[in-house]
């Protein structure tokens, strides 16, 4: 798990390079302190797939297979399977209650929109994202897992959407980047009042954000606000003995990069 020569002169030019920036020193350590996380983190994460090839590990969506699109968003989290681990059993819930239509607002490149599709065979999940290059890569992973029949992929989804829908069957799996707060708006539409949601609340764009949101469903839902935890993932067996492994590397195999609050509202419709 060593870095190529190249690669560390890279790394070190790159460092050189935020220290002569005309930012203050705290701004320029946390930036050279993320850079140097995420780099051992992609070394780890190509050893791991020496190891274990593309498929998730563990965790609710163990056996799907990954896409290098995929691995590279979600770095060591995704294969081991330990990704926002803190909302596993959530996930379990969802699988085990079942719903007819999973909506998935913001699906990135479908870690979420494929995961759910491969254990609920019996539902439909459309997933929607505005960014052209993430539906390619949701395509590509659903094709990877052989659920395209069970994956609809479009663009935009707007508010006035939410009424297509039938609320009793409908599931909202939200991450938009903020957005969350002029698109969950149950005065406005309606249908909310009687969905079940899963939404990641962005408190580190919009500070006070998910509480605002929170109140806007009181009446309507109960509300459960699942914080952000990083994992310290159980990698025994999956290297050789021989393989010495730092406590800051064991710590980087469960690590998201989160710069910020972003904790999950689950409301579940009364």
């Amino acid at each position: 798990m060593q870095y190529s020569p190249e690669n560390a002169k890279a790394v070190l030019g790159f460092v050189e390079s935020c220290m002569r920036e005309p930012t203050n020193v705290t701004t320029k350590i946390v930036k050279v302190w993320l850079t140097l996380m995420r780099t051992r983190q992609l070394v780890l994460t190509n050893s791991l797939r020496l190891q274990v090839g593309n498929k998730v590990c563990k965790g609710p969506f163990k056996d799907m297979l990954l896409t290098d699109e995929a691995i590279n968003s979600y770095g060591t989290p995704a294969l081991l399977g330990c990704y926002e681990h803190e909302l596993h059993q959530t996930f379990e819930n969802v699988i085990r209650d079942g719903y007819t239509r999973i909506l998935n607002i913001g699906c990135s490149v479908g870690y979420y929109a494929v995961g759910l599709a491969r254990r609920m065979p019996g539902s439909l999940v459309e997933a929607f994202d505005i960014d052209p290059v993430a539906r390619e890569r949701c395509t590509v992973l659903a094709q990877r897992n052989n659920v395209s029949d069970r994956v609809q992929i479009s663009g935009g989804f707007f508010g006035e959407d939410f009424a297509k829908y039938d609320p009793q069957e409908t599931l909202v799996l939200m991450d938009i980047e903020g957005a969350e707060l002029n698109l969950l708006d149950p005065e406005k539409y309606p249908a909310l009042k009687k969905m079940d949601i899963i939404v990641e609340l962005h408190d580190v764009f919009a500070p006070g954000l998910s509480q605002e949101i929170c109140n806007r469903f009181a009446s309507s839902h109960f509300i459960e606000r699942i914080n952000n935890e990083d994992a310290c993932p159980d990698i025994k067996g999956l290297f050789p003995d021989n393989c010495q492994l730092s406590s800051m590397d064991h710590f980087l195999f469960g690590w998201e990069g989160r710069q910020g609050s972003t904790p999950w509202g689950v409301f579940t419709a009364k």
